[in-house]
């Protein structure tokens, strides 16, 4: 059963949105190896601090990346929350269109039977 919260429109927008910047998916390219600290990935990327943090706070606020702070150093992960709503917004999509398809290919394979 897919949880109510992946099938709102409006969390997957987020994430969508999220990931329509090629910065925010390297980010979280980065971080589906391991936990990095913010400098690593601004390093890593060739950006400015400030600018990791922006793009850090899209990232949490949409549910893919969780940070904690370990002594001076603030540490990014990968937060599962945002790819399940993508894995159910998928899901249930999928699900309609599996349904259109059989429709269709009932009606041709009716078609064809009857010429």
């Amino acid at each position: 059963m897919l949880q109510a919260k992946a099938m709102q429109p409006d969390a997957a927008d987020e994430v969508f949105a999220a990931l329509g910047d090629a910065t925010r998916r390297a980010i979280v390219k980065i971080v589906t190896h391991g936990p990095q600290s913010v400098s690593s990935l601004a390093a890593a990327l060739n950006v400015t601090l400030t600018a990791i943090a922006q793009h850090l706070q899209v990232l949490q606020a949409c549910g893919l990346l969780q940070t904690r702070k370990v002594g001076r150093v603030r540490i990014c992960e990968l937060d599962r929350r945002g790819l399940d709503v993508l894995a159910g917004w998928i899901a249930f999509n999928r699900q309609i269109w599996e349904q259109r398809f059989d429709t269709l290919a009932e009606i041709l394979h009716y078609d064809a039977d009857e010429k």
